[in-house]
């Protein structure tokens, strides 16, 4: 019977040395067995991919899964979609993309500062600091699916315009880009913003508290950075919706842990079926059931 097989989870890595975080995350999702390969690229996957595909039935496919991971966000990209046109008719896996956590941190932001403004985006003006990275990035596209408006801020403005644009044709969201290179232009960008996240490298502080204490319309903040100093100003790496001078505070550690039990629900989750491709959006779906 199908039920009878172990679960087996395929982590292939950009990186080396395939991330050992990811591999503690599978175990305690319970996965039967797990295969690590590293230094995976688009020319030498599709071997990965076919082991997966032709030692199996079609019935038992569903208790085979991938994982597709690695610091470098951009190369994951290209190796998953080098997996999605390996598959064919009933050959196919389900597969978890999650490069660098940018997935499931972008899910359980979102979620985090959805809760604390009464369970909807709608009508909510949010801004996005450092958004061209791969978590701001995330973090824009799911605020922006959820019904906000965002802006979308970058120490180069090219860089956010451009990934205004992206956003705006790929969601049907209004985005509108600013530089953060600044105290003087964040500021001036973030008046009437209702929620601010701050998505940047650890240890770079991207918004004095100041600056976003004088936001009068602002309602929730959210760093993701944990390593000191932090991104936000007057934010704590544990703070979970901590009240911070009227303002609902989440830190990096308070993100966190909603991350983790998102990334163990999206593991399961793979073994469902054989069918899913769990990218930004389908792990926040999954995450909405974790929210209280």
């Amino acid at each position: 019977m199908a039920d009878d097989k172990a679960t087996i989870l395929i982590q292939m890595d950009v990186d080396p040395q395939p991330s050992v975080f990811d591999a503690v995350v599978a175990v305690d999702a319970k996965v039967d067995h797990l295969f690590r390969h590293g230094d995976v690229t688009p020319e030498n996957v599709q071997d990965l991919v076919y082991g997966a595909l032709f030692t199996r039935g079609p019935s038992d496919l569903r208790r085979t899964a991938l994982f597709v991971g690695g610091s470098d966000v951009a190369k994951a990209e290209a190796v998953l979609a080098k997996v999605r046109s390996t598959f064919f008719g009933p050959f196919r896996v389900s597969v978890l993309f999650d490069a660098n956590g940018s997935n499931t941190t972008a899910a359980a932001a979102v979620l985090a500062a959805t809760s604390s403004l009464g369970g909807s985006l709608a009508g909510a003006k949010a801004a996005v600091l450092a958004a061209t990275g791969p978590v701001g990035q995330r973090v824009a596209r799911l605020l922006g699916r959820g019904g906000a408006t965002v802006a979308v801020g970058s120490r180069d403005l090219a860089r956010a315009g451009k990934l205004a644009e992206r956003l705006g044709e790929a969601t049907g969201a209004a985005y509108t880009p600013f530089s953060n290179a600044d105290p003087a232009t964040t500021r001036a960008a973030l008046e009437g913003a209702t929620l601010v996240v701050a998505a940047g490298a650890g240890g770079v502080q991207l918004l004095p508290a100041a600056t976003w204490r004088a936001l009068s319309a602002l309602r929730v903040v959210v760093d993701l950075n944990a390593v000191p100093p932090s991104g936000v100003e007057g934010v704590e790496a544990g703070d979970q919706g901590v009240d911070r001078d009227g303002v609902k505070a989440w830190g990096a550690l308070g993100v966190g842990g909603l991350k983790m039990k998102i990334h163990k629900r999206a593991v399961r989750a793979l073994f469902e079926s054989n069918d899913r491709v769990l990218d930004a959006e389908e792990v926040l779906e999954l995450g909405r059931d974790l929210v209280g």
